[in-house]
């Protein structure tokens, strides 16, 4: 099953760069069309990855980016960068759910 998650990662990551190149470009319609399938494919990788906690809330952080960055993509592409705010909340989630990660259920806190 590792392998297989892996693999889906790294397909994954070929979405997230042409997705991002797509959107650096200005390249509207391809980006919003590839961002769909970048959303799916990180949910899907976090939800593989439920049995082992730090896999999944490593890629709970990373699907919040993901969401993120489309929120913020979208608001450039069609909302005169008025989307900043709901980007940050996404931003600001995948940071909680690492401190969550970290501090309650690794409780590093508790260690010198």
């Amino acid at each position: 099953m590792l392998s297989q998650l892996r693999k889906m990662e790294n397909r994954h990551i070929i979405l997230w760069l042409l997705k991002d190149v797509s959107w650096m470009l200005g390249l509207k319609i391809i980006a919003s069309i590839i961002m769909v399938p970048t959303f799916l494919l990180a949910f899907y990788i976090c939800y593989k990855s439920r049995k082992i906690a730090s896999d999944f809330y490593h890629n709970l952080a990373v699907s919040f980016w993901i969401i993120a960055n489309g929120i913020w993509m979208i608001g450039e592409f069609y909302f005169e960068n008025q989307t900043k705010t709901m980007a940050l909340a996404s931003f600001i989630l995948g940071i909680v759910s690492l401190l969550y990660y970290y501090l309650i259920v690794k409780k590093i806190w508790l260690t010198n």
